[in-house]
């Protein structure tokens, strides 16, 4: 087997932090283990532990690096949507997204699940930096926007976990759950 290639340590975390991601698309939250991502990059389970300390710091590395993007990519689409042609529903798509098909929801549900209390401490940061930062940049809301964003995150959370079995059961669209989402932040003031 050859020498894998020296990386600097920034690299090295973010190439495992790309493989974890992958497992966690792939196979769900559970395959995020510091052994299995080491498998999966060509390192050594001793490589990762020292970078990350544990599986619980890997999957807390991971879901940071989650937040950090979700938060750039709504900040992203609100920057360059004129403030009239704002739709909710492509921030309600984004979280959406972020929660279900990449994995972050399951990710954090396993975490917690596992003994990890802290696991939702990186999404609330970020969370709460873009909620401060679009609170100032925002028209006046019928709600306060962190009420709205609680409310958004609930939503995004349950329907990731839960809303495919839900939906189905009650004989609903699958993507019900969202469209409720988009039509709660239209409502106007007053």
């Amino acid at each position: 087997m050859p020498t894998p290639k020296r990386l600097s340590p920034e690299a090295s975390r973010d190439r495992a932090l790309d493989a974890a991601r992958r497992l966690l698309v792939a196979e769900g939250p559970q395959a995020v283990t510091l052994k299995a991502v080491a498998a999966e990059i060509g390192r050594t389970h001793a490589n990762l532990l020292h970078h990350f300390g544990s599986a619980a710091g890997l999957q807390q590395a991971l879901i940071a690096r989650m937040a950090s993007a979700i938060s750039a990519a709504i900040r992203a689409r609100i920057a360059e949507t004129p403030a009239d042609e704002r739709d909710p529903a492509g921030i309600v798509e984004l979280v959406f997204d972020a929660f279900d098909r990449d994995g972050a929801g399951a990710l954090a549900s396993w975490m917690i699940l596992t003994g990890n209390q802290d696991a939702l401490d990186p999404i609330l940061a970020a969370i709460h930096g873009l909620v401060d930062e679009l609170a100032i940049d925002l028209a006046p809301r019928p709600r306060p926007i962190a009420e709205e964003t609680l409310q958004l995150m609930l939503m995004a959370l349950g329907d990731a976990l839960l809303g495919a079995p839900i939906a189905r059961a009650l004989g609903l669209p699958r993507r019900t759950a969202r469209d409720i989402a988009a039509d709660a932040l239209r409502q106007p003031l007053g």
